[in-house]
């Protein structure tokens, strides 16, 4: 295990040191059909409540979505995107004007509009494949650009065939989208990588990025890991398999994450049943900090804090001595 490279960051005129600690990205999906939270938050001032919510949690930065990117999901128009994300982002800078809030968007007008409105950081999940104008955008407003790695289209992203060698993948798509944005003018110093877990990977593909995130450092950029609620995540903790990784092979079983409530204690259905999930999810937040992650994009911000903290005290403790 390494220590975290450190890097500094200049989010609306103020330096961010990432690297000491790790820094939390709460999601707010301002859509009706992402796959965890759709429909949740379409009403703006409940989705700044949400927002405000999640800081009060610890969230440090605040992610706006307006257009799902799930499995099987279809683009909207960028109008109606607008729409859904600027009442919001809008509300919560007059809420809490020192919280940074990143626009998830792969649309140049949408990032431009947002970012006018009080966004500061842009998160392409297209890594700039599917409009390269926003790293222009990245450029003029001296925002932060979150490139992620994402194979084929959301629409599309999970159907057969699969890469042979993701990590192959994964070296030449990031490289690709960071030449793209260096060659637009944006400076190496606002890009922040992600490897995109759940987009276009097979279950077995996210384990094997999350078991070697350090390879990661090559591009000697901050890392940034989501792996809120990922379908990965969801199926082991709910007793499902791992498949081979060669043919051959036999899959490996995870069976389900209980949680015993004792004598007296009673607990809301709904509560029963995310808490494995979440403790699923602080899981692979704990295996990516121990990766070497800067940032986690997190939904249940509150569940995943104790888990932070300890990675981040592990990491803190790490020495050359031998």
């Amino acid at each position: 295990m390494r220590s975290r490279h450190k890097y500094e960051l200049e989010i609306a005129g103020r330096k961010t040191v990432l690297g000491e600690r790790t820094f939390i990205l709460g999601v707010v999906n301002v859509t009706p059909d992402s796959f965890s939270d759709g429909g949740l938050y379409l009403d703006p001032a409940r989705a700044i409540e949400h927002s405000l919510e999640l800081v009060r949690q610890g969230a440090d930065w605040i992610d706006i979505g307006g257009e799902s990117t799930r499995p099987g999901s279809r683009s909207i128009a960028a109008q109606e995107e607008l729409r859904r994300v600027l009442p919001v982002i809008q509300g919560l800078r007059r809420r809490l004007p020192e919280v940074p809030i990143a626009i998830d968007t792969t649309r140049a007008e949408v990032a431009e509009q947002a970012l006018r409105a009080g966004a500061s950081i842009i998160n392409d999940v297209s890594g700039l494949r599917f409009d390269a104008r926003l790293a222009g955008v990245a450029r003029r407003c001296h925002a932060p650009l979150i490139l992620m790695h994402l194979r084929g289209r959301p629409e599309t992203m999970q159907q057969k065939p699969f890469a042979r060698l993701i990590w192959r993948s994964l070296r030449d798509g990031l490289t690709r989208s960071i030449r793209r944005a260096l060659a637009a003018g944006v400076r190496r110093p606002q890009l922040i990588v992600d490897p995109g877990l759940g987009f276009g990977k097979t279950r077995r593909q996210n384990f094997e990025i999350l078991a070697q995130l350090e390879r990661l450092q090559r591009f000697r950029l901050p890392i940034l890991v989501g792996t809120s609620r990922k379908s990965f995540v969801q199926a082991l903790v709910a007793g499902g398999r791992l498949e081979a990784a060669r043919r051959g092979k036999d899959p490996v079983t995870y069976w389900p994450v209980t949680v015993h409530v004792g004598a007296g204690l009673a607990l809301p259905k709904q509560a029963r049943q995310a808490a494995p999930l979440q403790i699923g999810d602080a899981a692979a937040v704990t295996a990516s900090i121990l990766g070497g992650a800067h940032i986690v994009r997190v939904h249940d911000v509150a569940a995943v804090v104790p888990a932070v903290r300890i990675a981040d005290a592990v990491l803190k403790s790490v020495t050359s001595d031998e």
